[in-house]
């Protein structure tokens, strides 16, 4: 009879990212199954018996980002017996963002969303969160995909807000935009590539406002679906701000235009 692997489960701390990290095939399918979040999943090339397929499927299920990397890259992360996969725990649970929309909606509310496009520094994310909290935002939508980990010094830098505040992350962010402008939700890109002031550009109601990185800005593709684009105004000799700090401003901006209702 031949025998099963040996179970590796294990939840030490990661030192760089100060995050729970899972190995082992069915420790992580443990993990999954019993309800708690995947940040991120590293599944070894070349392998492909029994338990990784049901680890993939599973994945692909739940719509868990993963990434297959070589054993080269499992080795450096631990030592241990991975059996060529590595999971980190994300420090919060991620929200369905159609059940958000239908509580807004249901309460008679306008939709007032903020969309983060590859927005990967852990501080600016939380910085963001903080802001977007304390100003009443609804929730925060994410990529799965080439965005900052939701992990402790998230949550540290934003002052506990992503404890409060619905966080989703999107498999496809293009189709995740169709689907708010179909819900009649206005998308508004804070942007350079315009001559429009945020002052002149209207978001009192149902309003996503799109931020992009710092070394890229918005995606092309995202800015196309853009109902209007917002820049921030200027008079310094720098030209550019700090992606937290540009949310901030663009955030209080359809505050003050919604207060006015």
């Amino acid at each position: 009879m031949e025998k099963r692997p040996k179970r590796n489960i294990a939840f030490p701390k990661n030192k760089k990212d100060n995050i729970e990290m899972v190995f082992g095939i069915r420790a992580i399918l443990e993990s999954i199954n019993s309800g708690k979040e995947i940040e991120k999943l590293f599944i070894q090339t070349g392998i492909n018996n029994e338990l990784i397929k049901e680890l993939i499927q599973t994945a692909k299920n739940r719509k868990i980002p993963f990434v297959k990397v070589p054993q080269e890259k499992l080795n450096r992360i631990t030592k241990k017996n991975h059996q060529g996969a590595i999971a980190y725990l994300s420090a919060i649970k991620y929200l369905p963002l159609e059940n958000i929309i239908y509580q807004i909606f249901e309460k008679g509310e306008d939709p007032f969303l903020l969309i983060l496009d590859r927005i990967t520094d852990v501080r600016n994310f939380g910085a963001i969160a903080r802001t977007a909290e304390c100003l009443g935002v609804h929730a925060i939508i994410i990529p799965s995909r080439g965005a900052a980990q939701a992990n402790s010094d998230a949550i540290k830098t934003s002052a506990g807000a992503l404890n409060y505040i619905p966080v989703c992350r999107e498999d496809n962010l293009k189709e995740t935009i169709q689907y708010l402008k179909d819900s009649g939700i206005n998308i508004v890109a804070s942007t350079e590539k315009t001559d429009t002031s945020i002052l002149d550009v209207e978001m009192n109601g149902p309003v996503a406002i799109i931020m992009g990185s710092e070394e890229n800005g918005i995606s092309n593709e995202y800015l196309k679906l853009a109902d209007q684009r917002a820049k921030i105004p200027m008079t310094g000799k720098i030209e550019s701000l700090n992606v937290s700090v540009a949310a901030g401003m663009m955030l209080y901006e359809a505050v003050k235009q919604r207060s006015k209702n």
